[in-house]
């Protein structure tokens, strides 16, 4: 297949339900249990996780088509980092950008040196090794952030070990240890580095479930392992310790202030700017719009009344509100609540899954049903259905409003920001109002609103 073009449509795509805990014993060969050492599995006979998992690696080790698999941020679409057709196909399925870097994924520090210096056979122990191909800058972040949600920036090695995509023709690369034991297990066996960025069609909103996936990508991939929701429900942080001072490039699941705590972090800077940006990107997600569902979303700093919307509503008259802090629903004075619908949101943002998985709403039972279940049940977040009526007794029509409550935690407002922008749009809202969340610089607010920003088409101060 040659480079930028897409794999076939109309493939069959398959969901193979994993639990990584079942799937073997996972033997730590060192004192110290840690997956950053050196480690491996010994796969359980006879259990249907395992021949799942098995089956994934064989794919990513005989075909070029990427498989997605779940994280602890959100699901990645991955393939051999080493491999020009394989990462192809990642653009292609996702309609990328061919300037975008990738992060590449690894199970282990031992399999990080043998790509930074590949004569390096034995595992050395951080942070006090001589002569480590790791630079001593990552060493702190490395010892209390790894495995986790945290991209470092590193040198590319020449020779280069990866195809020429993953580094966007970047002088770097970006390189980070997932702590989603899927994802670990998942690395190990394939025995490669795993390129993956957000299992999603470019542009639209990042997949926090394997139903997300299925939505954007059924048809162009083969495989998706379903390990349940993510964990964070927002990407990784990505920093550059290759600059002084050294720089954050993305916000995401480590805070400025977790790394100012760390030897050599104390003085981190802001590397990104707040809306996309037009120089060539140091690490993904900093030149383009990203996580944008169908219905244009207008991100709001401060309150929201009747008139706003009003003002802003699409032609349908079906809009959406996703409220954190501020919005109380006692100052929505005109609207008329019509039904309650809930749907399906666990603590890690689980929602409703693709187009066709949502029940027609009306006023007497106002359930959305999620259409693909993922095996988890949790708490239901609440959608509220709302009217505002607008006109004359004699011609009088109605707003439909569509409201949410994403939470009042930051933590909690990530896990289920993705989610809730998909759900509105398979509502089929025109336009999703989204109040902004307050925060410190660098903070978990500060991931959210990075992702809000791309997002908005427009912000409001009323």
């Amino acid at each position: 297949m040659t480079q930028g073009a897409r794999p076939p449509e109309g493939r069959e795509t398959g969901v193979l339900q994993i639990d990584a805990e079942k799937v073997g014993d996972y033997i730590f060969h060192r004192q110290e249990e840690s997956f950053r050492g050196d480690w491996d599995i010994n796969l359980a006979r006879d259990s249907p996780d395992a021949t799942h998992l098995l089956q994934a690696v064989h794919h990513l080790w005989n075909s070029d088509t990427p498989v997605a698999f779940p994280t602890e941020t959100v699901y990645g679409l991955g393939a051999d980092a080493t491999k020009t057709a394989a990462v192809s196909n990642i653009f292609s399925v996702k309609q990328r950008p061919p300037d975008n870097p990738l992060i590449v994924h690894v199970s282990s520090l031992t399999q990080l040196r043998k790509l930074l210096e590949p004569q390096i056979v034995e595992n050395r122990t951080l942070p006090n090794a001589a002569n480590d191909p790791i630079p001593s800058i990552y060493h702190p972040l490395i010892s209390r952030f790894w495995p986790g949600p945290l991209t470092i920036i590193l040198p590319l090695p020449q020779p280069s070990p990866f195809a020429p995509l993953i580094t966007g023709h970047l002088s770097t690369f970006g390189v980070r240890m997932p702590s989603s034991l899927l994802a670990l297990a998942l690395i190990r066996l394939t025995d490669v580095p795993i390129a993956a960025p957000s299992a999603n069609t470019s542009t639209k909103p990042s997949p926090t479930t394997a139903a997300h996936v299925l939505h954007d990508l059924r048809g162009n991939i083969d495989l998706i392992l379903d390990g349940g929701p993510c964990d964070i429900g927002v990407e990784s942080t990505v920093v550059d310790g290759t600059v002084s001072p050294p720089a954050i490039l993305r916000p995401g699941g480590i805070s400025m202030e977790m790394l100012r705590k760390c030897p050599g972090w104390g003085n981190v800077t802001v590397g990104y700017e707040q809306g996309p940006q037009t120089a060539t990107p140091r690490a993904p997600g900093m030149k383009y719009k990203h996580y944008s569902p169908q219905a244009r979303v207008l991100l709001v700093n401060g309150h929201i009344d009747k008139d706003l919307i009003l003002k802003h509503r699409g032609q349908d008259g079906q809009v959406g509100l996703l409220k954190t802090k501020l919005w109380t629903e006692g100052r929505f004075e005109g609207f008329e609540q019509v039904a309650e619908a809930r749907a399906q949101f666990d603590s890690n943002g689980s929602g409703p899954a693709f187009s066709g998985g949502l029940k027609n709403v009306d006023a007497e039972d106002g359930l959305l049903e999620p259409g693909y279940s993922n095996g988890s049940s949790h708490a239901a977040a609440q959608v509220k259905h709302y009217q505002i009526t607008k006109g004359s007794p004699s011609s009088e029509s109605h707003i439909n409003i569509w409201m949410m409550h994403l939470g009042i935690e930051a933590t909690t407002i990530a896990h289920r920001l993705f989610a809730a922008l998909r759900t509105l749009d398979q509502i089929g809202v025109d336009v999703i109002f989204v109040e902004s969340v307050e925060g410190h610089q660098g903070d978990a607010a500060a991931a959210i609103m990075n992702r809000l920003r791309k997002a908005a088409e427009q912000q409001i101060t009323p």
